[in-house]
């Protein structure tokens, strides 16, 4: 559809106008896939505890101020039946790469919601693990694994990363992942430290090829107790950029609208749903944890309790002229 030469054009432009003509080109290949709908799912934050020790990130396992935590089994499930009270019909796990949960634990909690939700999607977020582990996590009942590349460009990746991490591998376990039979989430941040043009040029040829019915796009915001502490945050209008040329490459992928984004500007969220994205995850963790879960600096509605959370992203994307769709919302080849 693009060459890179016009793609590169597109993602360096500075004409607002040129912006939103891109963004109405975006939102109506959305449209025609997805209507006005925008699916909402829960979101579970359930551990802070890291093996790893990416630079960006503020749960990172040298970051010794951050207040480590575990959700419980019987505190994940409340959170389940909290979220199906209020209409969700898809929980996010996401987590740092915990050790503690190891696949038979692991197994266990899907096994469990499983039992209680049979007609929910589980979606788990928690890191690069075997292809043997993806199995048993799929054949326990798990519907979709999200795991953002950040960067597809491997000089790149070496430089938010220790040298034990490989962008290769997080690749193969994406292309794993989708063998498997997951809906499988990919995703980069914008405007991380060293980042160029041509690195977010790479990331959009990756998901062309990879073709992964998720992809999450949020812009880079520092956190004080990293090595990037001093970093200027990603540019809000690149990261729309991103979000509107995912959905011209990938048209039916489903796109969510960062709590990144709404991080970085008041309106983010709701401008990534009109730039294209279709799915917005409010938070079900409990209200203690929240702040803990630090990923990034100034991160919003770690202070909403879950229904208050809910409740207000539906006003505002119907604001916006978006339709909240309380249903599983899979991606459209995997619902036919």
């Amino acid at each position: 559809m693009y060459s890179d030469t016009e793609l590169l054009k597109i993602i360096t432009n500075n004409d607002p106008e040129e912006d939103e003509a891109l963004f109405a080109r975006a939102r109506s290949v959305r449209e025609a896939h997805y209507g006005a709908d925008v699916y909402f799912r829960g979101l579970i934050e359930f551990t802070n505890y890291c093996k790893n020790d990416c630079y960006y990130c503020g749960i990172r396992r040298s970051n010794r101020k951050v207040e480590r935590y575990r959700l419980t089994e019987t505190q994940i499930l409340e959170c389940c039946r909290l979220g199906e009270s209020l209409g969700y019909k898809t929980f996010v796990l996401q987590g740092g790469e915990d050790p503690w949960w190891n696949d038979e634990r692991v197994c266990a909690l899907i096994k469990m919601i499983r039992a209680e939700f049979p007609e929910h999607a589980i979606t788990l977020s928690i890191g690069e693990k075997t292809a043997e582990s993806y199995e048993r996590y799929f054949n326990a009942g798990a519907n979709r694994y999200l795991l953002r590349h950040e960067t597809a460009n491997e000089e790149h990746y070496a430089l938010l990363h220790p040298a034990e991490m490989s962008g290769a591998a997080r690749k193969q376990c994406l292309r794993v992942l989708k063998k498997t039979g997951f809906q499988t989430g990919a995703g980069f941040m914008v405007g991380t430290p060293g980042q160029k043009p041509e690195h977010l040029l790479e990331d959009l040829r990756f998901i062309e090829e990879l073709k992964p019915e998720m992809v999450g796009i949020g812009p880079f915001i520092p956190q004080s107790d990293t090595p990037f502490a001093n970093e200027p945050a990603g540019s809000l209008e690149q990261t729309l950029r991103m979000v509107a040329l995912t959905r011209l490459l990938l048209p039916e992928a489903l796109i969510p609208a960062t709590t990144a984004l709404g991080s970085l500007s008041n309106e983010g969220r709701e401008r990534a749903l009109r730039a294209g994205a279709n799915v917005v995850m409010p938070n079900l963790s409990p209200v203690n944890v929240r702040k803990l879960y630090a990923l990034y600096d100034g991160k919003i509605c770690t202070g909403d309790e879950a229904a208050e959370c809910r409740f207000c992203m539906e006003r505002r994307i119907r604001r916006f002229g978006f339709v909240p769709a309380m249903v599983r919302g899979d991606h459209i080849a995997a619902a036919q």
